[in-house]
């Protein structure tokens, strides 16, 4: 979820991969925690995933070309992916790390999960009804929490057959229905009886499920195998780099098996290519450069941009998230230094939902969604400086961001639940 890491994570968690002092970070003794029992390499990556949000939003276009454009390109997709393995993590942090929780605690984590998955849809739309050039993911992430939340109770292995199992199939079942929305007119008696369509002016559940930009269905699986992470023992030696394996393998799979696909299945290209808005599909096994498809072809399944919703960008866009988490986690245990270094990045991933929130908001005001090349690039630097000066100076006094506070204070009526 785009929120940090906000709650205390169980005794278990925090006694199992150490600790040091907060807010600070400048302990000597590596670890992966603070003493508010916060996972320091989660808010690290997070920090990360909040910049490469503000880079594909604000940043110059990848057509700039070069180092520059490589790096913008990079970003888009991928950052959202890796918000959306790191909500995975924080569901089970929510629900209980290393034991799950039940009886009445387990009952009144439900209860939390469930008002802060509504929360975050209500704030996803209104942030929407602003008419930015954003596709806002917060409602998507709010109802992908809320499916998750019946499996918090499962095994690491299971969560990642799970994972995998939704991976190869949701797609699939996506293009089957987006192919029946644009081919019938069933969708628009759904969304004339769909209540949430009234309220929001949008397309409600079909858009949120089905043709939205993040749709639930393809987005389900990130959460899930970020669930399945959570479930290590990250102390355990040899875990992390394990992990870190995995994602390489994923990663390789995912892009490679695209690039493949691409080039030995016959006429795919040249259909990809036919079904877009002038784009190539070239670089389709990796980027968002072939843009959107304009009319259904069974071909963009093979493709592996970030955007794409297939099985393909779902196993590259894991792959490369577990690698970034795993390096963070090793990271932030291994050198105090860097912990340091790397403290106002850290800081606004602990503020991750306020710095989301925020930079939305900046754009709106300040009309920097559409600038040249030319102010893309100081735009997006004066963005970052900002965000990681406040999130310093906010971090230091209070434990939990702005926004933050909000989502732990609507959660208070869980408390009643026996």
């Amino acid at each position: 979820m785009l929120h940090a890491v906000s709650e205390v994570a169980p005794s278990g968690a925090a006694s199992a991969v150490g600790a040091v002092p907060a807010p600070s970070l400048t302990a000597s003794a590596p670890s992966l925690t603070s003493s508010t029992g916060r996972l320091i390499g989660l808010d690290l990556a997070r920090g990360l995933a909040v910049f490469g949000m503000y880079a594909a939003h604000v940043g110059p276009d990848p057509s700039v070309g070069g180092p520059l454009g490589w790096v913008m390109e990079v970003a888009r997709g991928r950052s959202s992916a890796l918000f959306a393995l790191l909500a995975g993590f924080t569901l089970v942090l929510l629900t209980g790390r290393p034991q799950p929780r039940t009886g009445r605690a387990g009952r009144q984590v439900m209860g939390r999960v469930l008002i802060r998955s509504a929360v975050l849809v209500a704030l996803g739309y209104a942030l929407t009804s602003l008419d930015t050039s954003v596709d806002v993911i917060l409602a998507a992430y709010g109802m992908v929490f809320l499916l998750a939340l019946p499996l918090y109770r499962l095994r690491a292995g299971t969560l990642a057959v799970i994972a995998a199992a939704t991976a190869l199939v949701l797609p699939q079942v996506l293009y089957v229905l987006r192919t029946a929305v644009e081919g019938g007119s069933w969708a628009d008696a759904v969304i004339a009886h769909d209540p949430l369509a009234r309220i929001t002016d949008s397309d409600g559940i079909v858009e949120l499920f089905i043709t939205g930009a993040y749709p639930v269905l393809t987005w389900l699986p990130f959460v899930i195998a970020g669930m399945a992470v959570g479930r290590l023992d990250l102390a355990r030696p040899g875990i992390r780099a394990k992990v870190a394996l995995l994602g390489s393998a994923l990663a390789l799979l995912g892009y490679g098996g695209s690039w493949l696909a691409l080039n030995l299945v016959p006429g795919a290209q040249a259909a990809v290519s036919a079904t877009t808005d002038g784009g190539s599909a070239a670089s389709a096994w990796w980027s968002d450069a072939v843009g959107d498809p304009a009319a259904s072809t069974p071909d963009w399944l093979l493709v592996a941009a970030p955007h794409s919703q297939t099985t393909w960008s779902i196993l590259g866009n894991t792959g490369i998230g577990l690698v970034i988490i795993a390096a963070c986690l090793f990271a932030t245990d291994r050198s105090a230094r860097l912990r340091r270094l790397a403290t106002p990045v850290i800081a606004v991933g602990s503020v991750s939902l306020t710095a989301y929130v925020g930079h939305i908001i900046v754009i709106k005001t300040l009309g920097i969604d559409d600038l040249s090349t030319s102010a893309a690039l100081p735009a997006l630097a004066c963005l970052a400086a900002a965000s990681m000066l406040l999130a310093v100076a906010w971090t230091r006094a209070f434990r939990r961001g702005p926004l933050e506070y909000m989502l732990h204070a609507a959660t208070a009526p869980a408390r009643l639940i026996n």
